[in-house]
């Protein structure tokens, strides 16, 4: 009914009583007999599960919001903060239509809704919380505190949205939620579109009082005029006051703030805004439970932290409680809001906005419907040229960003870069060529590259950047998050509950697809010798492996080259995590560009440059390589052995990307048996040089049949501030160490070559004396020194193929 004039408080309240019946409705009840009889303990659940107390004020904001859009046309998506509130958004969707479209078999009928009131956190049903199941959710709010940065992170670029972002008081003292806030520090009301906080001050968490609702109101508008906003405060439905009072109230509040966003924007959009605008939030004070039983078993439930969850827990075998939630559901006058047939009333048709304006049906809540195909620059003018030979030193993160700069050129409105305070030293500050950092607070002279628009978004923050990719590509839009690889672990939560939302999506038929989430770490452990223990840590990789095969990819990309067509892959997936490390140094280059792209679409590829074999005769021992700095290692280690061992037959494998390791039955990537043990042969010793901690890679091949005869070296937690060389042997992953390595594991050397191993020990002991007295490492362990470095010799150079595509 979009258009249709002004909508009767009656009617925004007759919404709100058929939400909030139909969200008691979902807790607790397998189908709804009331149109036709009493409760009996047979229509009740037999396990009670979900939460009422946050629901009623979910439900009448949605009906307010549903108000402003029918009245004004206004495009807005909803986040529900207190995503334990799953019951009101599935009820509103339903109510809006939107559900019944979406799940068929849920008709919007008598029949749909008893099966929307089974279906509710039961098994083979739907979860509890505003999931990806969930029509018009992009922010599940299972784990707290990730709402407001989702709705920020929507925003940007749409210019026409709302994103009003019902925040709980629990969920406001999340650290994540806390930091949010300062985000209209970066909201550009010119280019961007708007977010309207509402803080529900509903006063407890699950057994607990919250701060913000326990504070005075000086201080809590002091607070928010402090971050920067515009607070208005609408408290009410405490001691029995009439509801229609707190309708008249909240909506004077709504339609002032949405008035105030759309000043905002036109002045900014007229040229006329030159200080950064306050932009209107609301803080709504409601009792907890509100409309709920206000007392149970004589004690105080309503405005308690007792209406939580289940406020009536023992339906099923206590009549008085079974008698208190039939009252409950009848004080909604039910017979008022659905017709014979179990419809909505004709009466609320006044309040359901039309087509993609129903917050349930907006297609930006499901962002697939938008998102459009990144234009991808051609790479070859960033590629490192290996005409002359292999070994040009370069920092490969430099490349990258060079490529970034015509990427965010060519995609002017749907690619942002998000880091907390990194990118320059990360090196893709190249991309300040063609953009700035996003930026509407003050500016000195001394500042470089702050604009109030701008692709970059840094704060000091990863959960923030983190946040609002996730916002943005929801929304259908393309962006990388780029971090130190130690401290990438601060989102470690924010990635359990992407991935979880990405797995789940991806059985909802309806969802479309969005631009893979793509992390680019870098100012890696090995590279992190001057900054010390605390910042050395390759951990992440091991925590990304424990979600579902079809949604991680993780890439090691070992030079420039490989880099870039990792990235350009990456950018084309979509429904995926990408996890890309890379160095920021400068490191030899290994492949040109036909090369990497043959090895990405390997995967894992032997170099048959870089080691020793002899065609048509097996190999004695492989050396493996994962990540640029042990490819490195490795490769010098390899020369060693070819100058001191030159009858020994050494495979050098590199392995970009890691999954290919597990075996195909694990993962989309992996490779099977047959070509896993071609590559790595079934019965040689393995010495594989790793980036990461070695169990890594034991647990990825643990079902490979030569498993017993692979040896890993990667990083052992032992760090400290000192030369990059020193930090190899630190963990023994230097290139003598692993020499030492094949002589051990060889059979015919252990003996034989014994005062060989006993070398590099000494060589060992000599550059870390070097180091002691210089402060540097030795001449022959920097840059390319130790590596066959010779013309590249085609595409086949980066090796012979293992087996099937890894689709890269």
């Amino acid at each position: 009914m979009t258009g249709s004039g002004t909508v009767s408080l009656s009617v925004v309240d007759a919404w709100w009583r058929a939400a909030n019946y139909l969200s008691v409705g979902q807790i607790y009840l397998l189908a709804d007999p009331l149109r036709e009889r009493p409760l009996v303990p047979a229509d009740i659940k037999p396990r009670l599960l979900g939460h009422w107390g946050t629901t009623p004020a979910l439900n009448l904001v949605w009906a307010h919001l549903n108000k402003l859009i029918v009245e004004r046309g206004t495009d807005v998506i909803y986040l529900a903060g207190p995503g334990h509130g799953g019951p009101g958004v599935v009820a509103n969707a339903w109510l809006d239509g939107t559900y019944s479209e979406l799940f068929p078999q849920i008709p919007l009928d008598a029949t749909g809704r008893d099966r929307l009131f089974r279906q509710f956190s039961f098994p083979g049903g739907i979860p509890s919380h505003a999931a990806p199941e969930t029509p018009g959710s992009i922010n599940e709010g299972g784990e707290l505190g990730y709402s407001l940065v989702h709705a920020y992170g929507a925003v940007l670029d749409n210019p026409s949205l709302v994103a009003a972002c019902v925040i709980g008081d629990g969920e406001a003292e999340t650290a994540t939620l806390a930091t949010s806030w300062h985000l209209n520090k970066f909201l550009d009301p010119a280019s961007d579109g708007a977010v309207l906080p509402i803080l529900n001050l509903n006063g407890y968490k699950i057994a607990n009082p919250t701060i913000l609702a326990r504070i005075p109101e000086s201080e809590l508008t002091a607070l928010f005029r402090g971050y920067g906003y515009s607070p208005r405060i609408v408290a009410g439905g405490f001691d029995g006051e009439d509801p229609m009072a707190v309708h008249e109230r909240f909506q004077a509040a709504l339609a002032e703030a949405l008035t105030d966003i759309e000043a905002i924007q036109a002045l900014a959009r007229s040229g006329g805004l030159f200080e950064r605008p306050a932009w209107p939030m609301i803080v709504l004070k409601t009792p907890k439970g509100w409309t709920g039983p206000k007392v149970v078993d004589g004690l105080p439930v309503e405005n308690t932290w007792r209406a939580h969850q289940v406020p009536l827990s023992g339906v099923r075998d206590n009549p008085e409680h079974l008698a208190q939630l039939e009252q409950w559901l009848r004080e909604y006058r039910p017979e008022e809001l659905f017709d014979a047939d179990g419809r909505p009333s004709e009466l609320l048709d006044a309040l359901r906005p039309e087509g993609e304006l129903r917050m349930s049906a907006n297609p930006h809540a499901n962002g697939g419907l938008l998102r459009q195909t990144l234009s991808l620059p051609p790479l070859e003018p960033h590629a490192v040229d290996l005409s002359e030979g292999r070994g040009a030193v370069v920092e490969p993160t430099r490349q990258l960003g060079r490529w970034l700069r015509e990427i965010i050129r060519d995609n002017p409105d749907d690619f942002r870069l998000f880091g907390p305070d990194e990118v320059a030293s990360n090196r893709l500050d190249d991309v300040y060529d063609v953009t700035a950092k996003q930026w509407e607070g003050e500016v000195l002279e001394t500042d470089e590259h702050l604009a109030r628009d701008g692709r970059v978004i840094e704060m000091l923050s990863e959960n923030l950047a983190q946040g609002l990719l996730e916002g943005y590509l929801l929304t259908g839009r393309h962006g990388l998050f780029t971090s130190y690889e130690a401290f990438i672990h601060i989102v470690d939560s924010m990635f359990n509950q992407y991935a979880k939302w990405l797995e789940s999506s991806a059985k909802v038929p309806w969802r479309r697809s969005v631009s893979s989430f793509t992390y680019l770490l870098s100012s890696h452990v090995w590279r992190q010798d001057h900054n010390g223990f605390s910042h050395q840590d390759p951990g992440f990789l091991d925590h990304v492996v424990n979600k579902q095969a079809s949604i991680v990819r993780v890439y090691l990309p070992p030079d420039a080259n490989t880099l870039l067509v990792t990235a350009e892959h990456c950018f084309t997936t979509v429904d995926k995590i990408n996890v890309i490390v890379a160095g920021k140094q400068p490191t030899a280059s290994l492949l040109s560009l036909e090369e990497a792209r043959t090895h990405g679409a390997r995967g894992a590829s032997v170099w048959e440059w870089a080691g020793t074999e002899r065609p048509g005769e097996e190999p004695e021992v492989v050396v493996a390589a994962a990540g640029d700095i042990p490819t490195v290692e490795a490769m010098a280690a390899v020369q060693i052995l070819r100058t001191e061992i030159p009858d020994l037959a050494v495979r050098f494998v590199n392995v970009v990307d890691l999954m290919r390791l597990q075996d195909s039955a694990e993962h989309p990537h992996g490779l099977d048996s047959e070509a896993f043990d071609t590559l790595f042969t079934p019965d040689k010793p393995v010495i594989f040089a790793f980036h990461g901690y070695p169990a890594l890679i034991h647990r990825l091949t643990y079902r490979r049949t030569n498993h017993a005869n692979l040896h890993v070296r990667g990083f052992k937690e032992m760090g400290t501030t000192t030369t990059p060389f020193d930090m190899l042997m630190m963990n023994d992953l230097d290139r003598f160490r692993l020499v030492m390595d094949v002589i051990r594991r060889v059979p015919r050397l252990a003996t034989a070559y014994a005062a060989l191993s006993q070398r590099m020990d000494d060589e060992r002991a000599a550059h870390r004396a070097y180091t002691r007295s210089h402060g540097e490492d030795m001449p022959d362990v920097q840059g390319s020194a130790g590596l066959p470095l010779r013309a590249a010799e085609g595409p086949d150079a980066a090796g012979a193929d293992p087996g099937t595509s890894a689709d890269f």
